[in-house]
């Protein structure tokens, strides 16, 4: 049997060898990664605390159990989001809005919350458009209803111009509304206008006008007064009022009940908000409301439910920012979910809770196991193949006599 000694062997079969080694190296982290990557999120917390809930009574569960109950829900998450003004972080990581992983997730676990949908907020851009056709795509598999909440103000709080607004919503109304997945009110998607107590009622008008005969076009007005002046231009009220405090706000109830027969009367539709806490000083708020173990969710869901409601609206599934959000964290794991969950008489199995994006933080971040499974095994055949070559040469070539030595 013929052999190469040592001294015959070209330095590039040993760069062959070197190749053949790296595609090992990455076969085997390919390999790691994907069986890590599959590894379960963190389990329910098993807090104790919605646990401890005293039942709603008869009459609030029975009423809120029958109506609609959406949580509002941001897409404008990048990585670097969660790096700004944040007190509290996921339990699916720094995740991405686009991340479709992400968006199956938190629809599969409002789904078992008893949530029926999402009120996506939204305005016309390339980014915010690909985001919204991945929530549409992703809830109609699930049969998760949507809704749109566009935000007619800007970073600073200053509304967009007018004409602005009404191209969206005509871009909303042409492209986006058809689909099923929105949730229809009389055959009209469901829209609500974010910061119209900015606008003059001539403006909302200018806005409105074109679009009522396809859209439900519902303002943000805080007051009956305000709502009055825009009344005749709008289809409802969609109360944003994240920051009331049950504890001080010892009115509240009655105004949500004013603002829903006031409402009611010119024949619009109400969407009762509440939430579990709220803290927005790292974005220049002053006041909070502390979450008190759930007992502010439950008391503003009790005042919700008492307006009278056509729709509940959850503030909110993801605002960190404000930390008015129920989405499972790492500081109240699923409490919260946990919580809307009792209220709404349902139960999240814990068969959902699966994922954790920092480990799968996008869809290119997830093909890394299959992109290392795939080199490592093209560097094997490579470095293979080159030895061989390499081999076959030095065989071929004679080498010089050494005494006591070996030839071919």
């Amino acid at each position: 049997m013929s052999r190469i000694a040592p001294h015959r062997l070209p330095r590039r079969g040993l760069l062959f060898l070197v190749i053949a080694a790296l595609g090992f190296a990455a076969l085997a982290a390919g390999l790691a990664t994907q069986s890590g990557g599959s590894s379960a999120a963190p389990q329910s917390s098993g807090s104790s605390t919605p646990g401890e809930l005293a039942p709603l009574p008869g009459s609030v569960a029975s009423s809120g159990n029958a109506l609609p109950l959406f949580a509002y829900y941001y897409i404008w998450f990048s990585p670097d989001s969660w790096r700004r003004a944040k007190l509290d972080y996921p339990l699916l990581g720094d995740y991405s809005s686009s991340n479709p992983a992400v968006v199956k997730q938190q629809i599969e676990w409002a789904k078992a919350a008893g949530i029926q949908g999402f009120i996506v907020s939204w305005k016309d851009t390339a980014l915010n458009d690909s985001r919204l056709q991945l929530v549409m795509r992703i809830a109609a598999q699930e049969n998760f209803k949507l809704a749109m909440i566009y935000q007619g103000l800007d970073f600073t709080r200053k509304p967009l111009p007018e004409a602005e607004v009404a191209k969206d919503f005509r871009t909303f109304e042409t492209t986006y509304a058809p689909n099923p997945v929105f949730y229809k009110v009389g055959g009209k998607a469901l829209t609500i206008w974010s910061g119209t107590w900015e606008y003059s009622a001539a403006d909302v008008q200018a806005v409105t006008s074109p679009l009522r005969g396809k859209l439900l076009v519902l303002n943000t007005q805080k007051s009956v007064a305000s709502y009055n002046q825009i009344a005749a231009y709008t289809d409802g009220d969609a109360y944003y009022w994240s920051s009331v405090d049950p504890q001080t706000d010892k009115g509240y109830p009655e105004k949500l009940q004013q603002m829903a027969a006031t409402v009611h009367a010119h024949g619009g539709y109400w969407i009762a908000p509440f939430a579990p806490g709220f803290d927005a000083k790292l974005v220049g708020g002053t006041g909070t409301v502390p979450r008190d173990n759930a007992q502010v969710l439950r008391t503003e869901y009790t005042a919700a439910v008492g307006s009278s409601p056509d729709m509940l609206g959850l503030i909110s599934w993801n605002e960190f920012s404000e930390n008015s959000y129920i989405e499972p964290s790492k500081e109240y794991g699923y409490s919260y979910l946990d919580a809307v969950a009792q209220l709404r008489g349902a139960t999240v199995p814990a068969g959902l809770q699966d994922i954790d994006s920092s480990a799968q933080s996008g869809t290119q971040d997830s093909a890394w196991p299959d992109a290392l499974l795939l080199g490592g095994c093209v560097l094997i055949c490579a470095g293979a193949a080159g030895f061989a070559a390499a081999a076959r040469a030095a065989r071929r070539r004679p080498g010089p006599p050494r005494a006591g030595g070996w030839q071919e």
